[in-house]
């Protein structure tokens, strides 16, 4: 390795770069809490919790119809990263799922998954992509206080 190449630190640098490129062009957040949702929602059912001596069994008749509202909201948080055009359809779909959780999947993997799920959809309905870094204006060419300058010669006031 010589002194022009970049070391470990700076190809971390350069992932890192890349890594919040791509993070900021789609619902990063937003499919992140809505898989991080559908985990406890899909794994509770199936595992005995050990509180001490005793052990805690949330297995219930409901155990496939949990497993398939976490297993699809696992797959709609991973839609909102690689296809960020169906962002609106997938946070619609996590947020009923979410909804459809507290009855069948032991309170919406009790309330943690309900809750990730709903925000995370929430998010992803709301998200909207930003401008391009082109496009962006200076603080010299916005207009003051927000609000466009009146053409000459038009608008509601004339000048006495």
């Amino acid at each position: 390795m010589n002194a022009e190449t970049p070391g470990i630190s700076g190809r971390f640098h350069h992932w890192r770069l890349r890594f919040r490129d791509w993070r900021g062009a789609r619902p990063f957040w937003a499919g992140l809490l809505t898989l991080a949702g559908g985990v406890p929602i899909a794994l509770l059912p199936y595992v005995n919790i050990q509180l001490g001596n005793m052990t805690l069994a949330m297995a219930t008749t409901a155990g496939a119809g949990s497993l398939i509202i976490g297993v699809l909201l696992i797959t709609l948080g991973l839609t909102m990263w690689f296809q960020a055009a169906v962002r609106v359809f997938a946070g619609v779909a996590a947020i009923l799922l979410a909804l459809v959780s507290i009855p069948v999947s032991n309170l919406g993997g009790f309330m943690v998954g309900f809750l990730l799920a709903m925000v995370g959809g929430a998010m992803g309905t709301a998200w909207a992509p930003g401008e391009p870094a082109g496009e962006r204006r200076t603080a010299d060419e916005a207009e003051p206080y927000g609000f466009p300058e009146p053409a000459v010669g038009g608008g509601r006031h004339r000048a006495a």
